[in-house]
Order: C-alpha cells, then structure tokens, then sequence
C-alpha cells in the first residue's frame, strides 16, 4: 500500500501524542514536512522521522508545499493561531485532522465548516473520546436504558503548562481549551442541548503566586446545567485551582435501572442492584481517532470520521454559549 505523505503543523506536546500513538507505528503513513514556530520543536520532530522539509511556520510550508507533495495535514498549534491554516489546507485541498478547540471565533468556524462542505473535505477534529471504549461502552449503556435522567461531569485539577492555558482571552477559558472533551461526550451520548446556564468563579487562585502567571484571569472554576431532550439534565464542573490531589474526573450517569462512572480514560463502574463490574480502559483512542481520519482520508468519506470539522463546530459552539451564560447571568436557549 502507497503511504500517505503527512504535512504537521505544531510540533508540540499534542502533536507528540499523535506520534507516539499513530506516527510511529502506522506503516501506511509517512511524516514528510514539519512547521513550528519553535526552532527545538520542529528539529526535534524533523530528526525523529528524517523529514529535510522544514518550516518555521504554516505559511512557509504552504509557499513549498501543495495536493501533490502532501496528503495530509496534522494540526495542532495554539487557539489563537488559527489564523489562515485550515483555511489554506482547504484551498489547496488537503484533508486535515485539527486539535481542539479549532479556533476562538465561532464566525471563522461557520466560515470554515461551509467551505469543507462545499470541496467534500475530509476533516477532523482531535475529539479522541469518541473513539475511546470505554465512551463506547457508556453509549452503548444510555441508548439500551429507559431514557431520562440526571448526569454529573467533571474536568478537576491544576493549571496547565503552556502560557495561552491562563489567559481567557488565549484559552477560551477551562470549559473551551479542557473540558470540551466531556462537553464533546455529553454531545455525543445525548444529540444537541435546548438550553444551557453557567456560574463561574476567580480569586481562588493569585495571579502571580505559586508559579501563576501575573496575566492569570481565567476562571477557577465553573458549572455549567445543559437540558438535553428525554428529561436529561447534565451538570459539568470545570476547575484549576486544586493543587496537590484530583477529585473526580469523568462522568457520573444515574439512569432508572443502573449507575454509569466513567472514570476519565480510565476505567468504567456499572453499578446495578445485582452487580457491579469495573472495567479498565483497553485501547488508544488517539491512535483510533487518527487511523480513523486516514481510513476516511483513503476512502474519500468524510461522513467516517466520527467528529468531523462541522459537527465539532457544534460541540464548540456550546461551549461559547456557556461562556456566554457565564458573563450575562442568563439562560441561553439553543432551540
């Protein structure tokens, strides 16, 4: 089988997720250019798969680079650096799997999303859980289920590493940069939300103490209520400030007949008047999400990739509702 030639854009820690996960051991794929903005990063990456093309940036390798030196494109870089990138990768018509959140301006995503509908691109967006069997098992569990009922989800812990992590502004705050994995979930276990509300909270954490950027002014935490159809409620919490432990992370489902935990990548408790079983986490979903993508890629499908760009749109919009909710005190009605 011809390899595909794969294009990165990023090389940082995301990016090494995927070539641990799926680059390194996929024998039909081949790295054949890189771009970062960080000298180290991009050398490091070149190096490790013997790449000669590289490039500081995205708009140096789309000078170099076309559809007939790239199959592919990887992208994971910054939420504020979506500026230009898919937008050229869709011009050029090449495919591309992009990290979330893809962008902080929901007009650009419309944008975006319109033009992959219009060229039938193959795209998708890094929301590996839907991939992961444990979710699976979980879906599997609420469409069996008499329908109805109250969730409880939760993204706890400390403050990430990158500089763009603290700043609202860079980030989208915790709910859009972190827990839109669990927000993608209860999209994907429920179908589109009727209405959300959020709280949020600061002063928890000091800006410039304990390692804490002086430019720190994202949330500490948030709670966010989402009405789903079939008398679903899901409650999703989101906090930075715990230092030194971590609570729950995942998903608590209480259904009529069982009790769903997901413990976040994990494993999964079922609890049930007659048992309880525990079942451990047995798969990579980022290696899934990503052999998925290029499947798709060779098969010219776009409708098989589980999170494609437009339906991740969605999952993005519903966390800028949130924030919305969050900043005005009201209750966002969606449909």
């Amino acid at each position: 089988m011809e390899k595909l030639r794969i294009g990165l854009i990023g090389c940082g820690g995301r990016m090494g997720g995927h070539m641990s996960s799926f680059f390194d051991r996929a024998e039909d794929v081949q790295v054949v250019a890189v771009a970062d903005p960080i000298e180290e990063r991009r050398n490091n990456a070149a190096a490790r798969y013997g790449v000669a093309r590289v490039y500081k940036d995205h708009n140096e390798l789309y000078a170099k680079e076309s559809k007939e030196t790239i199959d592919v494109l990887f992208i994971a870089i910054e939420p504020t650096a979506h500026v230009g990138v898919e937008e050229t990768a869709v011009e050029k018509g090449i495919p591309f799997l992009v990290e979330k959140p893809m962008t902080l301006d929901v007009e650009q995503g419309r944008k975006l999303a319109k033009a992959i509908e219009e060229k039938n691109l193959v795209t998708a967006v890094g929301f590996q859980d839907r991939y992961l069997d444990l979710m699976e098992m979980v879906k599997a569990e609420v469409d069996s289920a008499p329908k109805g009922g109250l969730v409880y989800g939760a993204w706890i812990g400390g403050i990430p590493g990158p500089w763009w992590w603290q700043k609202r502004s860079t980030c989208g705050g915790q709910l859009v940069e972190q827990n839109i994995h669990l927000l993608d979930g209860l999209r994907w276990l429920y179908g589109e939300a009727i209405s959300v509300y959020a709280t949020a909270s600061r002063g928890l954490v000091k800006p410039g103490e304990n390692g804490v950027s002086p430019l720190y002014d994202t949330d500490d935490h948030s709670t966010v209520v989402i009405r789903f159809d079939n008398n679903v409620t899901a409650t999703l919490v989101s906090a930075c400030y715990v230092r030194g432990t971590r609570p729950f992370c995942g998903l608590g489902i209480t259904l009529q007949d069982r009790v769903l935990e997901y413990h976040l990548r994990n494993n999964l408790v079922i609890r049930t008047t007659a048992e309880t079983r525990d079942i451990p986490r047995k798969v990579d979903q980022t290696a899934l999400l990503d052999r998925a993508f290029i499947d798709a890629v060779r098969a010219g499908d776009p409708k098989a990739v589980r999170s494609p760009y437009a339906d991740a749109l969605k999952t993005l919009e519903l966390g800028f509702a949130a924030n919305k909710s969050m900043e005005t005190g009201q209750v966002i009605i969606l449909r």
